[in-house]
Formats: C-alpha cells, structure tokens, sequence
C-alpha cells in the first residue's frame, strides 16, 4: 500500500526522520518496499494568472499571454495550450527554473514574440503520465506562490508491503495507530461526526438469508442533489495520486480516498438507475452483469451480489457495474458501505480475472465495526465538494454473525518461555492496551485479553506474545544458544539422504532449480497425457492453471529462459513432488528430474566441442544408481514415451518385478520445436523413493589370485539387446567372478543384413586359486554355448 508520509503525519508525528520511521514500520512486520520523492526533482515554478490573452501574429496556434506572478509586471509568455483562457491559473516557469529530465528554461523567441517562461501541463512536471493543455490549479490558489510548497511536494511516498494477516494497516489511520503504537505516543483518528439527515428518502434494503454468513452488515444511505461534474480538491487529487490512484471525479474519488484513510471499501450507485430495493442476495444460474471497464461476467450460485428487483448491480467486495456507474450526468447516488465476511469473498475476484482495492482488503478482513464511521466521513465528504442532502442511514445486520470474538487468557510465565525474557507486567498491559485491547488482570502473572475489532489475527495466546515481542523490539530479546539433545539421531545406512543425491549432481556441473507446481495445461499435456492433473480452483493465471504431473514442465521453461539468454550450455536438476488424479483421488509423488543441453564440457582449448548425447545422460543416471548401491538392481530397457524421441528413448525397470521407475531420453523434436528449442535436449525423471533406498555394502574376501580376460566378438541378430547378453553370461559359469564390458558395436561391411557385431571383454577370476588355460577355456565355452541357444550368438569369422 502506496501513503503519503505527509497525510500520515497528520495522525500521528512521531519525533523520528523518514529513515527511522521506515526502519520501525520494517523491523515491526510492515516491511517497507520504497522510499520516493512525492514529485521530481524541479524547481522554479510558482502558481501564475493568465491576465491578458491575444493571438499570436506568425501562428495560428499559438497565444500570446500576459502572466502575473504577483510582481508589478506581468510576464509574456507564448504559449500553445488548447485550454489557456484569460483568468486563468496555472504553473509557470520562470527563466532559471528547472524542469524534471534536467531541462532549463531559458528566454526564447517563438515565431518572432519573445517568451519569458513557460506554463506548464502536470505531465511536464513529472505529475501524470499524460495531460490535455496546461494544469489548471484552483481559483484560490494564491499567485506567487512556490508550486513545490503550495502542494507540499517535499513529500515522501512510502510503499508498504502488508503480510495478509496485518489487514488493518491497509488503510493511513492503520498505519498512523501502528506509528502511535511503536513510538509510544497518542495520535489523531479521523474525525467522523455523523451527519444529521436532511431529508427522509430510503430505500429498502433486504439481506436474503442465505447470504446473511456472507453480509452480516449493510449500510446504505440515498443522498440527492448531488453536483457530479463539481471538481475534486487538488488536495485529494495529490493524495490519490500519491498512493497510486488516479482522479476520476468527485463520487469516485471520494470513495477511494475513504479507502485509503480508513480502509472501508465504499460503492456509489447511480439512484436513477436502480429498480425498486436493494438487495444482498447470492448469485443466480445464467445471470450476467457487466462489471466497470465493460467485462462481462456469468455469475454463480456461490458469488455474493448486490442487487435491486430486476437484476445485479455489483459483484459484492469487488466491483460495482456498469449500468449502475455514476457519471457526470447523476444527480442522487446511493452509498454503500458494508460488511463481507473474507470467506464469502476470496477467491471471486481471482475467479473472474480480477483484482481490486476492494477485493484485496475484503479477502484480507475489515474491521466489522468500521463501517458506520466511513458512512459519516464519507457522507460529510460528500456534501462539502459535490453537495446535496443525505438521507437517513439504513442498516441491516445480523447479530447471530457479528458475535464478539472470544477473549484470550495470557499468563506471564508463557511470556518468559517463549520470548527468553521476563517483560514486567506494567509493560504488557500497556502495549496491550495501546494495541486497543481490553485488558482485565485476573492475577499477577495472569490476564484476560479482550482483542480489538480489527485485529483478525490476534485469536490464541502465542498471538499475544508475538504482539508483546514485535511491540517491545525483536531486537531487545536476548540472544541465546537453543538447548540441544544430548544424543545423536541416528541415521540408517539404508537411506540416502536427498542432499548427498544433490551434492553429486552439483559436483557433475548440474545446477537446481526451483520451478512452480502451477504449470501450464497445454504444454503439461503434451509432456504427460496419460496423466490426469489436479486443476487449481482458483489459478494465478492461465499459464499456471493445473498441478505439475512431470518436474519436466519447470525445466523446460527454465533452459529455454537460460538459452535465450546467450547460455548455450544448460544442467538443471529438480526435486520435488509431483500430482495427479487417480480414481477421483489427488496423489503425490516424490521425483529428481534433470535436462541438459548444449556441450558436453565448458569450451576450452584442449579439446572439441562435443555436444551431449543419450549416453551421456544415461551415465548420469547411472551414477546416480551407483551412489545408492542399486546399479544391478534396474535395466535400461528400450520404450517410447509421447514426449521423448522415438529411437532414443529409455525405461528404468527393476530386474525384481520389472516394475517402471524412471524415464529418460531425448526431448521429441516436433515438441522441440514447438517450444523454441534449437538444439537437442535430453531428460530423465525418476521415481525419487528408488534413490533413497540404498544398499549396505558388504564386504567379500579379496582374492590373491590373478584375473584373466578375454575378448569376444559375437554376431547376433540386430534384435539383441547388449544387457541381455551381459545379464546372461553372469549366470553361466559358477564358482568365478566374471565382469563383462562392451567395447565395441560394429554394424557393416562382413556382416549380413540385421546383425551385428558386440565386442565383449570377460575379466575371469577364481577367489581360490589361479585359472589355467583349461579352466578359462571351458568357462568361455560355456558362455559362448548359452549365448548360442539363447541369442542366436556366434563368433565372428565362423
């Protein structure tokens, strides 16, 4: 929330600089986001008349003025705004001022009529975006004047990022009483006297019981007479636009000036628009209503809606419609003011695609008892800048819903524990009591602590507490060393913890990423069809519309964001939870994921350039295996996945069960393609439960005898997979240790159509004695007959 510091100090001064003042808000949980000067830096322009007005010889265009700035002679300036008139008042220029951007005005010679200034457009100044001709300033804006003291532009705009428990201090007197509150002085509410009746118009008002929960108090009040194209004060133009909010006429601005001082959202309806009473009623099927900014929207049966005989008038909390707007043309308006409980209005405005002033503060929690306050002053507000005669107030509430909140017991000794110090009972009751608590002590060490009405937040014991700490200063409680146990937890050698996992992917060049759970549904169904996602109720945007089925999603976005920023080498690894639908049912699941791109090492001079490949991410995975002692526990076996490359796709199984624990392989080029990818991308996901369950080593006798290896080249059918004949040969010959390695895979010339040529190594060895030439050549015989039966296996050149 965007104030003036200047409006606040009108409630409360505390004796500290800006600096302070913003250090104290921070360090009490209303972190501050900014600091900035309430207009740029210009100077040498003051409030001037238009005296005289003629036209300009050589131009068209162009005027000829005589400007008074209170001095005995008028100054003539050219000017060529659509809207000077004579009488008019206006900021000049004069020679030696300085504008924002630097510019220095100068005098000057405009189609031969020499100027002696400029008048200025409140855009030329730094103070709108954009304007049509010269800022008119008021009639009573006294001639002379420094435009810089006359709107108290040495001013300062404090940015105020609320956490959403601290809803009170969404509006200056908030802030203003939390001032108060830290600096341990007294401060000035707004003034709202109620304003006495002129005349005896109402209309009805009828809160139907089904949305009693939702609006336990509403508040109208018909005003007629109303002068709509009056003009809003500069002042209030100053500190509407100070806190981010533009000027759109007296009514509305109004409103969101009472917004932004008391934190009541307020509505005016157009009188002469509405049929017969008001209504606070819950949505019907198939009613629609064309919200402000001419969005039309289908209302459901759970959205709460203000309406009159005939139809919706305002999405209630949210925003108000367009047929009901008030315009320059009303003449009686209807004020709103109510109460809507949080739950009946959060999520609605996001449901719509909308967020509001309104909206925001109505999730978050008003002060129940707020709302006859904000009638009054904006009311009175009313009738001094627009006019009219105010009716009656007319309210409707429930009791049953605005029952008092429960009282919370606070004990000293509760105090003491958690806070590390012992606050002196004198001390709490104040803090409490400046909070705006009832305080009533039913012991020494002991009290019933009624809460305020604003203070949502404040429902248990620790609430308290962390009011007294926050209060007194986080940076007073004494600093101590937490007691730890005496022993340590012990931690199974069968798991392996998820940061070990990381460490060895960080230590192979990867870096982790965080991506968001909301993805997009388009690009998720493209990844993972045969999941089902979990929708959000309530999405952020339509690009974060459904829970993540694959860690793929994140990753994908996150490289392409890399890669479009000149990194053509990309290693990122998640883990995290996945979700998705299973007979109605959510499930999560744990997964490591991990992309690469680019080459295989940084560029360098002793080596090429070799991009990665599948190889190179499945020994990825496999050290992975290796770090969890399961590298014999799982096959790669070859499968198709809609996301990944036909031929260069794989499944992680376990050789137990065959049960499918990962995936990896190459993105898919028509999806590479679609996203922007330019390069080939490669990916694996595993199930993350299969790396935590590690093996135990265990230890077996080192043999004193030496190893023997041979080399065997095989034809085999094209069919073959290599594994197969590697898991095969480790079964055959018994009472040996036998390690195999494939190191070569000839397809060619000397070979027939769909063969191949598998070059493996046998490394033999007995723990109990040295083989000799016999023993090996009975061992490869036995080999090489169980591949012949079982793979159709033959030596090459036989």
């Amino acid at each position: 929330m965007r104030f003036s510091e200047a409006w606040l100090r009108e409630y409360v001064d505390p004796p500290v600089s800006t600096a302070r003042l913003v250090e104290q808000l921070t360090m009490a949980g209303l972190e501050v986001d900014s600091v900035d000067p309430a207009a740029p830096d210009f100077s040498g322009l003051v409030v001037a008349q238009v005296v005289a007005l003629s036209s300009h010889p050589n131009a068209d265009k162009l005027r000829v003025c005589q400007v008074s700035t209170g001095a005995e002679e008028p100054l003539q300036i050219v000017c060529g705004a659509p809207n000077v008139y004579e009488g008019m008042k206006a900021p000049l220029a004069v020679i030696g001022a300085q504008l924002p951007g630097g510019f220095k005005i100068k005098k000057s010679k405009l189609r031969g009529v020499e100027s002696y200034g400029m008048l200025c457009s409140a855009s030329e100044l730094g103070l709108a975006e954009s304007s049509q001709g010269l800022w008119e300033l008021p009639p009573d804006a006294p001639v002379g004047e420094d435009i810089r003291s006359y709107l108290q532009l040495d001013d300062t705009v404090i940015d105020v990022d609320l956490t959403p428990n601290r809803a009170d201090c969404l509006s200056v007197e908030g802030v203003a009483r939390e001032a108060a509150l830290l600096n341990r002085i007294d401060w000035r509410p707004v003034a709202a006297a109620p304003v006495a009746p002129a005349c005896d118009d109402t209309l009805p008002i009828r809160v139907e019981d089904e949305a009693q929960a939702a609006c336990p108090r509403y508040l109208g009040r018909l005003i007629r007479g109303v002068d709509a194209g009056a003009s809003t004060p500069l002042w209030m133009q100053e500190r509407l636009r100070r806190s981010g909010i533009r000027s759109l006429g007296p009514l509305v601005d109004i409103t969101n000036y009472v917004l932004l001082e008391l934190g009541q959202p307020l509505h005016a309806f157009d009188a002469a628009c509405l049929r017969g009473g008001i209504q606070v009623r819950m949505g019907r099927p198939g009613e629609k209503l064309v919200l402000l900014g001419d969005q039309e929207i289908e209302l459901t049966a759970d959205s709460l809606v203000i309406a009159d005989d005939e139809h919706p008038l305002a999405l209630a909390g949210v925003m108000g419609g367009q047929d009901s707007a008030v315009g320059t043309s009303t003449r009686d308006i209807f004020l709103e003011c109510a109460f809507f409980a949080p739950e009946a209005i959060m999520g609605r405005a996001r449901r719509y695609g909308l967020h509001t002033d309104s909206s925001h503060r109505f999730e978050r929690g008003i002060d129940p008892a707020l709302q006859a306050r904000a009638m009054e002053r904006a009311t009175r507000l009313i009738l001094e800048i627009a006019g009219g005669e105010s009716g009656p107030v007319t309210e409707v509430a429930s009791a049953a819903h605005l029952s008092e909140r429960p009282s919370v017991r606070l004990r000293s000794r509760q105090v003491e524990r958690l806070l590390g110090m012992r606050l002196e009972a004198d001390e709490i009751e104040d803090i409490l009591r400046r909070e705006g608590c009832q305080v009533e002590k039913l012991s020494a060490d002991e009290w019933r602590v009624q809460p305020p009405s604003f203070r949502f937040d404040l429902a248990i014991e620790a609430d308290l507490i962390e009011e007294l700490a926050r209060v007194y200063g986080y940076s007073q409680l004494p600093v101590r060393t937490p007691a730890l146990p005496d022993h340590v937890q012990p931690a199974p050698e069968g798991r392996l913890s998820l940061a070990r996992i990381q460490d060895l992917l960080a230590d192979h060049g990867f870096r982790e990423a965080i991506t968001y759970s909301f993805v997009d549904r388009s690009l998720q169904d493209k990844l993972a069809p045969d999941l089902e996602p979990v929708a959000v109720a309530n999405p952020l945007s339509s690009e974060m519309g459904v829970m993540r089925t694959t860690l793929w999603t994140g990753l994908l976005n996150a490289a392409l964001y890399n890669l479009n920023r000149q990194q053509p080498r990309v290693r990122l690894f998640e883990s995290g939870l996945r979700f998705y639908l299973e007979s109605g049912n959510i499930r999560q699941e744990k997964r490591l994921a991990a992309l690469m791109t680019g080459p295989v090492a940084p560029e360098q001079w002793s080596q090429p350039v070799r991009l990665v490949d599948f190889y190179d991410a499945k020994a990825e995975v496999e050290a992975l295996l290796s770090l969890a002692g399961r590298e014999n526990d799982f096959r790669f076996c070859a499968a198709e996945h809609p996301a990944l490359h036909p031929g260069q796709t794989a499944a992680l199984v376990e050789r137990q069960g065959g049960q499918h624990r990962g995936w990896l392989g190459m993105l898919h080029p028509a999806l590479a393609e679609a996203l922007g990818f330019d390069q080939s991308v490669f990916l694996f996901e595993l199930d993350g439960v299969v790396l935590e369950e590690k093996n135990v080593p265990t230890f077996q006798p080192l043999s004193k005898y030496p190893s023997v290896r041979r080399d065997l080249a095989l034809v085999v059918p094209e069919r073959i997979v290599a594994q197969d004949l590697i898991d095969s040969v480790s079964e055959v010959v018994s009472g040996l240790r036998v390690e195999v390695l494939l190191f070569d895979v000839y397809r060619g010339k000397g070979l027939a159509e769909g063969e191949k040529s598998l070059a493996l190594g046998l490394v033999l060895q007995d723990p109990q004695k040295t083989l000799t030439d016999a023993d090996i050549e009975q061992a490869v015989a036995q080999i090489l007959q169980q591949l012949a039966d079982k793979f159709q296996a033959r030596l090459r050149g036989e």
